[in-house]
């Protein structure tokens, strides 16, 4: 596994292109109303990404058909936006790529339309508390498999699961990119495997499942359910190890 240690200059690089996905995230969270439909808004976020000089990477990455993957209460990731109409009471999942000059962008987030229940709000919260109490833990020298232990750690004990078979991952030159980073211990020994140096980018993505962590994937091919059928959440950063801290690359 060749883990790529960024100069400060591609650091920088990486973070103009989280900083236009951090935009239309922002984009996203302000017009996820009820009445809003996902086609639209998938045209409003590229047309955000393309005004800001980027490419929106998903489009056409491993044959995916739109630009933000927009996932539905139940859909936990990559869902293909449709004509759909938000309601009262809604769950969305917004994640979205880009290419800015060679270098990528990603991040995601979770939104409550309207008035969402109690348990709606503990699913989210959970996906965005994990996602930065493990950024605010991660140290050079300290392992991936240690990370992905934290993240199971706290997803665990605010009583949810870990979606299994799917990960967070490198990010650089190629949208995905070593290591892949489990939110869930995938081995007896925590204490092996590579170790976070300073240098390294690489995005976390907590995602949230209530009772059965096992994926589903749906006829159109992406969609990724629960096997419980649960609604769920998934929040997602870049971030960057710099002066022996993670500084997250997908804000504004």
């Amino acid at each position: 596994m060749a883990i790529a240690l960024r100069k400060p200059s591609e650091i920088e690089k990486l973070r103009a292109a989280n900083k236009i996905v951090a935009g239309a995230l922002n984009l996203m969270r302000e017009n996820a109303v009820v009445g809003a439909s996902l086609s639209d808004l998938d045209a409003m976020a590229e047309e955000y990404i393309r005004a800001q000089g980027a490419k929106p990477s998903f489009k056409g990455l491993y044959g995916f058909p739109s630009s933000v993957c927009c996932s539905l209460n139940e859909v936990i990731i990559h869902g293909i936006p449709t004509d759909y109409k938000l309601q009262d009471g809604d769950v969305i999942g917004f994640d979205i790529g880009t290419e800015l000059d060679g270098w990528f962008g990603d991040a995601a987030i979770s939104v409550g339309v309207g008035r969402i229940t109690k348990e709606d709000e503990d699913l989210i919260s959970c996906a965005k508390d994990s996602l930065y109490h493990a950024i605010e833990s991660i140290k050079p020298g300290m392992r991936f498999k240690e990370l992905s232990k934290i993240l199971e750690d706290f997803i665990t004990e605010r009583g949810f699961i870990p979606l299994r078979n799917f990960c967070g991952h490198g990010i650089g030159k190629k949208p995905h990119e070593d290591p892949e980073i489990p939110n869930y211990l995938d081995s007896p020994n925590a204490k092996q495997g590579p170790k976070i140096k300073n240098g390294m980018v690489f995005c976390l993505e907590p995602m949230i499942c209530q009772k059965n962590g096992q994926p589903k994937i749906l006829e159109n091919g992406w969609d990724v359910i629960s096997e419980d059928g649960l609604r769920t959440s998934h929040y997602e950063h870049t971030v960057a190890v710099i002066n022996g801290k993670a500084e997250i690359l997908s804000k504004r």
